[in-house]
């Protein structure tokens, strides 16, 4: 991938692994390396000269010796995507959920809604594809599981672990919770689609699918990978969130994604002491998610005070989701119920424009 970072597409000036056109197909058997090139369309005057290029920088740079000649095939781009709905047939739907910046909160409520829709009676399924930062096995109180390998229909497949009625996997479980994770893009898409397609996940009401902060290639992945019902995007009131909060809805909404947002939700919409509940101080600013919603028109599914208790229920790995007679319960009790009416409303083709009721705390 270094290698080629050094090759120009001559029709726009950018490199190969900033224009997306090497394909995650990279194999490496001894010194044979094999990979295709994603190009528009099949007559590209370019091709030959793309290919050629490649073939020298993987020489240059990689070693001479490098088996590479005719081993660089050419795809179009629709030739490459994949047909994710074969992907996990079991599982009815799958919500990508997203943030445009980390720090507002995204995983927190990954986890609390994942325990709120399991409180409801759905089957639920959560995969943290925060490659770099996972945190559900902390979040889930299961950080020293080992998933074991089992046998289902004749294939060995990833045990997911449970707790709370949901089913995790995280790439926290496979690495020393102390050592970063310094993997390349392509490395971490892999990984991310073994725990996909290679886990015993079974039959599944709802899929979480806990994203990394921004936009990246393996957001790319993902929805490439698996037919993605809607993505949900997590921000606070203050502007610098709302701003990259834009940025991820417009991604999921652009072409190369094209898949439906469900809504906003606004974490960290006040702050209320314990001692005064009644009363909320706008610490990020006042309702800017909402304006978010209304100008982007889609639904605001929930505004999440900050709490304490939300962020003890996060460390300790008991999340405040499991009790619905609290105020933080309850909120995420709600916001389950408003992602369930909007995936309904999808998959019966009919989209509401008007924001649905958000709980009010």
């Amino acid at each position: 991938m270094d290698a080629l970072t050094n090759v120009r597409y001559p029709g726009n000036g950018k490199n190969l692994v900033e224009d997306g056109m090497v394909n995650d197909d990279i194999r490496i058997d001894g010194n044979k390396v094999s990979f295709s090139l994603l190009f528009e369309k099949p007559n590209d005057p370019f091709i030959k000269s793309v290919v050629k290029a490649a073939e020298t920088a993987i020489l240059t740079y990689v070693g001479k010796d490098t088996d590479i000649k005719g081993n660089i095939s050419v795809v179009t781009r629709q030739q490459a995507s994949p047909k994710p709905a074969k992907q996990l047939p079991q599982v009815k739907n799958i919500i990508a959920v997203s943030s445009g910046k980390g720090g507002v909160g995204k995983s927190t409520v990954a986890a609390n809604l994942a325990v709120a829709l399991s409180g409801l009676g759905y089957r639920v399924g959560l995969l943290d594809a925060d490659i770099f930062g996972p945190s559900q096995p902390k979040m889930f109180r299961v950080e020293d599981a080992r998933p074991h390998m089992v046998e289902v229909d004749g294939r060995e497949l990833i045990e997911p672990a449970e707790n709370y009625g949901v089913r995790l996997l995280s790439i926290g479980f496979f690495v020393n919770k102390e050592d970063a994770v310094l993997w390349r893009g392509a490395m971490a898409s892999n990984a991310l689609k073994q725990l996909i397609a290679d886990a015993n996940w079974g039959e599944l009401d709802y899929f979480l699918i806990d994203l990394p902060p921004g936009t990246s290639d393996i957001h790319l992945t993902m929805v490439q990978t698996l037919a993605v019902t809607g993505a949900i995007v997590v921000t606070t009131p203050q502007d610098v969130a709302l701003a990259d909060a834009r940025k991820g809805v417009s991604m999921f909404t652009g072409d190369k994604v094209n898949v439906p947002v469900l809504g906003l939700i606004e974490n960290m919409a006040w702050f209320t002491p314990a001692e005064l509940p009644e009363n909320k101080y706008y610490i990020f600013g006042k309702e800017g998610g909402k304006r978010l919603a209304e100008e982007l028109d889609i639904p605001l599914l929930g505004q999440i005070p900050i709490v304490q208790s939300i962020r003890e229920g996060g460390d300790s790995g008991i999340p405040v989701a499991l009790n619905t007679d609290t105020i933080t319960g309850a909120a995420f009790q709600s916001l389950a119920k408003n992602i369930v009416e909007q995936v309904n409303y999808r998959n019966e083709h009919l989209a509401p424009t008007k924001q649905v009721e958000v709980a009010k705390n």
